[in-house]
């Protein structure tokens, strides 16, 4: 399993929702079987992220629809998302992942990151997400904030990465917010893995509640 990756946030004032006035999704999202890569699906409202290869997540940097009331991290008015999330909306066709050069990656090569496991998220685990997604439950990262406070915030990282995710303006240092807070509690073998939410229209990423339980999934990431 990948270190060093670790955030820690203070309190503060209270982070934005990061994703405003979202119009309702009506779009219909489809489970496929693990063994095949679907196709990708036709939608009118797609959303573009671009992935961030020193933190295994993407920034979105065009959100469209209103999948991201219930769908990645909120921090400093930014929405930030885990390889499941990506991997999940590109199947569905909502979403295209942009590499460094601004190229769109396909879902082969989504899918090539996620069964390498250094994102913490094995192609076992995105299977359990995405069951868990088509079943109309909201699920986030166990332990891992939806929102954060913005007015302090401690991030604990080095400076190389720092210095990697700075692109020359003072927004971009945003970005080492972003790095992603892997939980090692471990019951008998297994990872707490997702927090799991029951379906909710009136869903606050600021106020998200207790979940409505644990999933707990085989710890063999990283191996």
């Amino acid at each position: 399993m990948e270190t060093d990756k670790w955030a820690s946030f203070v309190e503060g004032t209270s982070d934005s929702e990061g994703y405003g006035e979202d119009l309702d999704d009506d779009d219909i999202c489809c489970a496929y079987a693990s063994t095949d890569i679907p196709q990708l699906q036709c939608r009118k409202d797609i959303s573009r992220s671009r992935w961030l290869d020193q933190f295994g997540m993407a920034e979105v940097v065009e959100r469209k629809g209103g999948l991201w009331t219930t769908t990645g991290i909120v921090r400093n008015g930014k929405i930030y998302c885990f390889i499941e999330e990506i991997l999940y909306l590109a199947e569905i066709g909502a979403l295209h992942l942009l590499g460094n050069d601004d190229a769109p990656l396909s879902l082969e090569h989504i899918y090539s990151k996620v069964a390498e496991g250094k994102s913490g998220c094995s192609l076992e685990y995105f299977e359990a997400y995405k069951h868990l997604k088509y079943l109309g439950y909201i699920v986030g990262r166990h332990g891992i904030p939806w929102s954060v406070r913005r007015s302090k915030v401690n991030c604990a990282i080095n400076q190389d990465s720092l210095e990697t995710a700075q692109t020359g303006d003072e927004e971009s240092r945003n970005n080492v917010l972003i790095s992603e807070m892997f939980s090692n509690m471990q019951i008998g073998g297994l990872r707490l893995a997702f927090d799991v939410y029951p379906p909710n229209s009136r869903f606050r990423k600021s106020v998200p509640g207790d979940p409505y339980f644990v999933l707990c999934l085989a710890s063999f990431l990283g191996q």
